[in-house]
């Protein structure tokens, strides 16, 4: 059984985790008004995933015993100056998040909590993949300045991203 103060603070995540699912869907809805469909498919892959890790983090609540408990979700923002700044905004926003989870990792060795904090490696390593993702997608947005040819390339590279599921985390 997880103690009150770690389970609490998993859930605190979970919305954390969904709020992020949330601003990617304003993001996608930001590159579908702009017609960049490619961006627009990148957010919501990206939304997916966010959706997925809520639910790994809600399903080691329940195998250890502790509550679920859903809290309002705040709204995020709708508009941005480009696509530059909505992927810089992607980049700040995922080492928030893995920040957050470091925090996590810290309350779990505080705690003694080895299975939670072994369970925070699988999101310590995916949260290196995020940055890693999104940083790269800032870069080619950099290389390519105002370029309406190579943000067309870059549309066309992020409408090949798929969501592939992560696999069930061992409880």
């Amino acid at each position: 059984m997880l103690s009150r103060k770690m389970a609490d603070a998993v859930n605190k995540q979970i919305n954390a985790e969904l709020y992020s699912a949330y601003l990617y869907l304003s993001m996608q809805t930001y590159f579908d008004k702009l017609s960049l469909p490619g961006f627009s498919n990148w957010m919501r892959v990206q939304a997916m995933e966010e959706f997925a890790h809520a639910d790994r983090f809600w399903q080691h609540l329940v195998g250890r015993g502790a509550r679920v408990t859903m809290t309002a979700i705040e709204g995020p923002p709708a508009e941005w100056d480009s696509p530059l700044a909505v992927f810089e905004a992607v980049y700040a926003h995922e080492q928030m998040v893995t920040g957050l989870i470091s925090a996590l990792a810290d309350l779990a060795n505080a705690e003694k909590d080895h299975t939670t904090l072994n369970a925070l490696q699988w999101f310590l390593k995916e949260q290196e993949e995020e940055e890693e993702s999104a940083d790269a997608v800032v870069r080619k947005l950099k290389d390519a300045g105002d370029s309406t040819e190579g943000l067309a390339v870059i549309d066309r590279e992020l409408a090949t991203r798929v969501f592939t599921p992560p696999a069930a985390a061992a409880q």
